[in-house]
């Protein structure tokens, strides 16, 4: 990640936190106090976004103590201090709630692309994410989700050709819309088409997509269409793909598995700040 990518979204969270500082603890403590605190799991998970963090306090105050006793990807459980605090104790507590909200919401992100992770471990499909991520953090959430193991699906629209449902309206046809595309876009763009049936995946293999979509098809359509490309072109299955049904996707010899829900309905995890006595 750029750095100044990372300090742009941080410096919009100090005007969001403190536009004006902290008034309380500006109110109430030395300007000189001295403290130690910690920060603390307060239940398990994956390690995601300790460098942010550490960054948010260095960028508050540059003299602060930050020691990590865990690196992102890795396992902590319930009561694992996972990093060391020490130095002026208005600035702890003014970067205590935006380190937080950054380690918090990215470690449930990549907690919960582990789980999706080890549920396909043995078997040749990956877990992709998707766009659906919270605006002007995108960055934060899809590394996330590669520290939980899964990777990046196109980061932005400018990246890759996606031809959706919506298009296939407004153009007519998939290889309408592909011919379009492969006239204007600059050669070795992929391109990605999403189909809704059988019928779809054979008009865009013959088109030409270098990948598909099997879009909330049920799994014995999936099966057919699997049975029919014969791995010509890279098949992705979304839609609606939780948990307990991945697996079993997986099990028809698809690509890929796209799930929206590892960066818009994620559990934030429970990690604290203390101050020690």
């Amino acid at each position: 990640m750029e750095i100044k990518e990372i300090d742009s979204i941080i410096d919009a969270a100090f005007r969001e936190d403190f536009p004006l500082g902290d008034i309380t603890s500006e109110s109430l403590i030395p300007s000189q106090s001295v403290s130690e605190a910690v920060i603390l799991a307060k239940e398990g998970g994956v390690l995601a976004g300790i460098e942010i963090a550490e960054r948010v306090f260095e960028k508050i105050n540059s003299s602060l103590v930050f020691k990590k006793n865990f690196e992102d990807g890795q396992i902590f459980v319930r009561n694992d201090i996972l990093v060391r605090l020490k130095g002026n104790s208005i600035s702890i507590l003014k970067g205590e709630r935006t380190a937080l909200n950054f380690l918090q919401r990215m470690s449930g992100i990549a907690t919960k692309t582990r789980k999706f992770v080890k549920a396909l471990e043995g078997t040749k499909t990956k877990v992709l994410d998707t766009r659906k991520t919270t605006p002007g953090l995108r960055i934060l959430e899809k590394y996330a989700v590669k520290i939980g193991g899964g990777e990046n699906h196109r980061f932005n629209l400018s990246e890759m050709v996606m031809i959706k449902d919506n298009h296939l309206k407004l153009v007519g046809s998939v290889y309408e819309a592909i011919s379009r595309v492969r006239k204007k876009v600059s050669k070795g763009v992929k391109v990605e088409v999403e189909t809704k049936n059988l019928n779809e995946v054979m008009e865009a293999v013959r088109s030409g997509a270098d990948m598909i979509m099997l879009d909330n098809m049920p799994l014995e359509k999936i099966k057919e269409v699997v049975r029919w490309v014969k791995g010509r072109v890279p098949l992705e299955v979304s839609g609606k793909v939780t948990l307990d049904k991945i697996k079993d996707i997986s099990s028809l010899g698809v690509d890929y598995i796209s799930v929206g829900g590892l960066t818009h309905s994620y559990k934030s995890l429970d990690i604290s700040l203390e101050f020690l006595d």
